[in-house]
This record gives C-alpha cells, structure tokens and sequence, in this order.
C-alpha cells in the first residue's frame, strides 16, 4: 500500500468514526468537498496545511493519518442512509 492508499484509508477510517460526512468534513476544516473526496480515494496529494485543516477539524493529529493499516482492513463506511451526525465540531 502507498503513502497515498494509506492516507486515504485513515482519514476516512477516523471520519467515519467520529460519524462524520464528507460534507461536515468540509465545512470543519474549510476544505472543498470534492477535494476531501478525491483525498480519500488516494487521487490527490493534500499539503501539510490541508493535512492540518483536516487532523484540527477531526481532533487527531496529522500523524494518524499514516498509521499502518493491517491488509485485511475494509474500508470503512457509514451506515446507509447516513450522512453523518450533524452535530460533531460544527463551529
């Protein structure tokens, strides 16, 4: 797994378990959308600054995001019909 597979699965692995959509995600850390989304798909290579915006929004540190993933780990969803609490961080 590359740098950029690994730093998709965990920003969504740590999204999806602070039960937060995309869209929220956005918002909190004042990053497109669009771009969050194509960071969690290993489209695109984020700078330490987006990284940042995104550990603040999330309460981790940019560290978390490169964490080791174990090769049986499935990428993680919320559950259908979900788009997130709503309520987590949203300033």
């Amino acid at each position: 797994m590359d740098i950029l597979e690994q730093l998709a699965f965990n920003l969504r692995r740590i999204r999806v378990a602070n039960g937060i959509s995309q869209d929220e995600l956005a918002l909190m850390s004042n990053v497109e959308r669009a771009y969050v989304g194509h960071i969690e798909r290993g489209k695109k290579n984020p700078t330490v600054i987006t990284l940042d915006k995104l550990a603040t929004a999330l309460n981790c540190h940019i560290a978390d995001f490169f964490t080791e993933i174990e090769e049986e780990s499935e990428n993680p969803t919320l559950p259908r019909g979900r788009k997130g609490n709503g309520e987590k961080g949203l300033r």
